[in-house]
C-alpha cells in the first residue's frame, strides 16, 4: 500500500483537481485511492468543513481491534 507521504513535492502534498459530472459525481485519483486503499464498494462519509468537502474511509470497528496495543495508560492524576 502507498503512503501519502509518497506524493509530497517540495513539502507539500501533490493534489490532483476532479470534475464534476453532470450526475455530480467525481473520480477518485489513482494515488488516492492506493494510499487509502479505497475499492469499489467501498463507503466514504462525506462532510463540508468550511469551503471544502472532506471524504472519509469507513472502515468497519473490528478493525479498530487492537489499535491501542502498548498505549501508555497512567494516567498522572490531582489530589482530592
Amino acid at each position: 500500500m502507498l503512503a501519502w507521504k509518497e506524493f509530497l513535492i517540495d513539502g507539500a502534498y501533490a493534489m490532483s483537481a476532479v470534475t464534476v459530472s453532470p450526475k455530480y459525481q467525481v473520480v477518485i485519483p489513482k494515488e488516492a485511492r492506493a494510499a487509502l486503499n479505497i475499492r469499489p464498494g467501498d463507503k466514504l462519509e462525506v462532510f463540508p468543513y468550511n469551503i471544502r468537502l472532506e471524504l472519509v474511509p469507513v472502515r468497519p470497528v473490528s478493525d479498530l481491534r487492537g489499535f491501542l496495543k502498548g498505549i501508555d495508560t497512567t494516567v498522572n492524576r490531582e489530589a482530592d
